[in-house]
């Protein structure tokens, strides 16, 4: 497709509103999994350093 202007562009032959709105929704729920995954992330690690240390007292106390 040849567009003359921008606004033909955005309006992708009248199916902008959906093009553009599938887009947008893409680009949020792909910013919400990199959110997600890193809060994961920090849980995950926290959790870890809880259990490596609570594994060292028992370690200790045998």
């Amino acid at each position: 497709m040849n567009w003359e202007n921008p606004s033909e562009f955005f309006a992708m032959g009248g199916h902008g509103l959906y093009i553009w709105a599938s887009f947008g929704l893409l680009a949020l729920l792909i910013l919400i999994e990199v959110v997600v995954v890193k809060k994961r992330r920090k849980d995950l690690i926290h959790r870890l350093k809880r259990l490596t240390k609570a594994r060292a007292k028992m370690v200790e106390k045998e």
